[in-house]
């Protein structure tokens, strides 16, 4: 267990001192619309298409973190002979 509070206590304050980081400033927080408000720093959105952009691009994001997941879990390779069995077999 003094490992695991080793490892985790570390992490915990890093994480959580990024997320503070990373909230907006009120200088910031004044400028951007209802919706990013406390969330992002610097200038608004100039238009439309940049809610698009970000959209489209955080659904690529989720696409891509989801197909990783899965081929880490789950490779679907299951011959003997497979390339990866060069890497993993030190034998």
């Amino acid at each position: 267990m003094e490992k695991y509070s080793q490892k985790v206590v570390p992490l915990t304050l890093l994480l959580v001192s990024l997320t503070i980081a990373g909230w907006a400033c009120p200088v910031c927080e004044r400028q951007q619309p209802r919706v990013l408000r406390g969330v992002v720093h610097g200038a608004a959105p100039d238009s439309g298409w940049d809610y698009i952009i970000v959209g489209v691009i955080a659904i690529i994001v989720l696409i891509t973190l989801y197909f990783s997941v899965k081929w880490l879990v789950r490779p679907g390779e299951g011959v003997p002979n497979h390339i990866k069995r060069n890497v993993l077999d030190f034998d």
